[in-house]
């Protein structure tokens, strides 16, 4: 019984510093993850990948739209060499996307 109230007031501690999910990132993950892959896969500029953002978000509800196309542009923003691996990128494409980026 000790080790049950131990064991469960650690989880308690974890669940608390971890925090409530994202929903609306859990809700359009899958879209964010195809748009950031698509824009750095086609060495996208940020007017491109902009107006890809725009495009591909005309069919999502309004009250969603404006935060869903600030939520990738900021993703972007902070993508490097140790993160770009979870959008299913090369290291060559990483690399031609960032040149194009900051040209």
């Amino acid at each position: 019984m000790r080790a049950y109230e131990r064991s469960s007031a650690r989880y308690a501690a974890a669940r608390q510093s971890l925090g409530e999910p994202d929903l609306f990132r859990l809700k359009y993950r899958q879209t964010i993850r195809t748009l950031i892959t698509r824009i750095v896969s086609n060495a996208m500029d940020k007017r491109a990948a902009s107006d890809l953002i725009k495009n591909n978000v005309a069919d999502i509800p309004e009250k969603d739209r404006a935060k869903l196309i600030e939520y990738p542009e900021t993703k972007l923003l902070s993508l490097h060499e140790g993160n770009f691996a979870r959008y299913y990128t090369s290291p060559l494409e990483f690399a031609r996307w960032k040149e194009a980026w900051e040209a």
